[in-house]
């Protein structure tokens, strides 16, 4: 029996071909759609002064408690001084807006920054 060669191994299909084919994958997804938060704050604080100056503007009495009594000249003048105290009221609220939007532009800006892709 030592001299009987020994049968041939049985057939394979090659090891080294192409792999066969698995579920089909996944699409990549999209880009993410921003959340657009500093947005609608931005739109709110706007919003927020533009009521508060309206508010203000409508709060001013034309003829005010304290000019009661008087006439002519003197009631004018104290009109006047009314107008120029909402004056400067409404003129005191757009400044303290554009110090708000400032501060909210510059903090944004350093948000950006902050998040941006290094290359």
């Amino acid at each position: 029996m030592a001299d009987t060669p020994l049968p041939p191994p049985p057939a394979q299909p090659p090891t080294w071909g192409p792999r066969p084919e698995g579920p089909p994958a996944r699409p990549a997804p999209g880009p993410r759609k921003p959340h657009r938060v500093f947005f609608w704050l931005f739109l709110a604080v706007q919003l927020f002064f533009l009521i508060w100056i309206i508010a203000a503007l409508n709060g001013a009495d034309a003829d005010p408690e304290a000019c009661a009594g008087l006439t002519g000249d003197a009631l004018q003048v104290c009109r006047d001084a009314g107008d120029v105290g909402t004056a400067l009221g409404v003129w005191l609220l757009v400044a303290f807006w554009a110090a708000v939007d400032v501060i909210l532009a510059t903090t944004y800006g350093i948000y950006r920054l902050g998040r941006r892709q290094r290359t």
